[in-house]
């Protein structure tokens, strides 16, 4: 078995004060997948300002379960620190791969706001309620 290069996927960056752009260039892999979950992260770490992180997959080749699994990891991330990520240019295979898994919305939807203080409030809510009848009195 034949080890790829290092150069596998090349990450080149372009920087603004609330915008980070990636842009991808090769295979995402189970080679290539923790570098662009490295380099995410950086950027999530050390940004605090950072409001959009955008992934241009133009470049990219082929994507594999490890690769869609790097793409929900990061996806995780900047939904934890309050970023939103955008996948650019995607080609292809990648929007089969994300259909057929069925993330093709969860990873390009625009975030819903309003879904996610109501789906805390529900839970503040149910959290209040008696669990049988004459608990709460």
């Amino acid at each position: 078995m034949t080890t790829p290069p290092p150069d596998h996927l090349r990450l080149t960056r372009v920087d603004t004060e609330d915008r980070v752009r990636i842009e991808l260039d090769g295979d995402l892999d189970h080679y290539t997948a923790d570098h662009l979950v490295n380099e995410a992260t950086a950027q999530l770490s050390t940004r605090p300002g950072l409001r959009n992180l955008h992934l241009h997959c133009g470049g990219l080749g082929v994507i594999d379960s490890t690769g869609l699994s790097a793409l929900l990891m990061i996806n995780r991330r900047t939904a934890a620190v309050g970023v939103r990520l955008h996948l650019e240019d995607r080609p292809a295979n990648l929007d089969r791969l994300l259909h057929l898994t069925g993330t093709l919305d969860h990873l390009t939807a625009p975030p819903t706001v309003g879904a996610a203080k109501r789906s805390t409030h529900e839970e503040e809510d149910t959290a209040l309620r008696p669990t049988r009848p004459g608990a709460g009195t």
